[in-house]
């Protein structure tokens, strides 16, 4: 009798206990702010870049596949695979904000990538609100372009970052209404079965004839809110920004890509 009572009450504590467990709530993860995930010091350090030639753009290798040569926009679409809508015009082309980012037709995988951008002569907007756009390697991973000539933001988001990752190692920046150049060599990611990295990506970036980037690990996705999220992906674009700026809208020459 003494068991019986014994191993009831045993049965009812512990179905109190389960009852209290499945009951039981934890605290949810706090919701991220863009704030979090950036920071200002040390500043990149300012070095002026060597002169080249304003006019003439650099000529592409015979290898090179030619983006854009100034004439139109064939080998580009928007983000719904439709027309590209940016404005091709005098050799150049501007972004046009009111129809959003565009990206190669073509998908990429190791390569080296040459463009040319500048911000316009009469630059407005401080921080990330002054000629803000960015370059994804295959369509994921942004190397920030932006107007730090004179205008500081947090170093992880500045001229030659990896967005939120890696602050370039110098601000090489020109002054508006003068062409910058990026040379990008990048390396894609090789994926392990269960999707995470058995070799992330990597980039070296150099920026006007200056490394700023040196064999960059990218850790994942480059994001505005929150850290980097590994996914698993193929080939993949190149991407321009449409950012939602106020500042006048910047302008791209002679881009072109080299398959490693």
């Amino acid at each position: 009798m003494k068991k019986l009572i014994f191993l009831l009450v045993a049965m009812s504590t512990l179905s109190q206990f389960s009852l209290t467990a499945q009951d039981k709530t934890y605290p949810q993860t706090e919701p991220m702010k863009p704030g979090m995930s950036e920071w200002w010091v040390p500043q990149p350090k300012k070095v002026t870049p060597g002169v080249i030639n304003q006019q003439a753009a650099i000529t592409a290798p015979s290898d090179a596949i030619v983006l854009f040569d100034g004439k139109d926009l064939s080998a580009w679409e928007n983000t719904k695979g439709e027309k590209a809508g940016w404005r091709v015009h005098d050799g150049i082309l501007t972004v046009d904000k009111s129809t959003g980012d565009i990206r190669t037709k073509q998908k990429f995988e190791n390569f080296q990538l040459h463009l040319e951008w500048m911000v316009p002569e009469d630059i407005t907007g401080t921080g990330q609100g002054r000629g803000n756009s960015g370059v994804y390697l295959q369509g994921m991973y942004e190397v920030q372009i932006l107007d730090t000539y004179n205008n500081e933001t947090y170093s992880n988001g500045s001229t030659g970052s990896i967005y939120k990752q890696s602050a370039p190692l110098a601000n090489v920046m020109r002054k508006p209404g003068e062409w910058n150049v990026y040379d990008i060599i990048y390396s894609a990611p090789v994926f392990k079965a269960d999707g995470t990295y058995r070799i992330p990506p990597t980039v070296t970036v150099i920026q006007n004839g200056v490394v700023i980037q040196n064999h960059t690990t990218i850790l994942g996705t480059t994001e505005y809110v929150g850290f980097p999220r590994v996914v698993k992906h193929g080939e993949g674009p190149i991407l321009l920004q449409s950012h939602g700026d106020k500042s006048e809208p910047l302008s791209f020459r002679n881009i072109w890509i080299r398959e490693l």
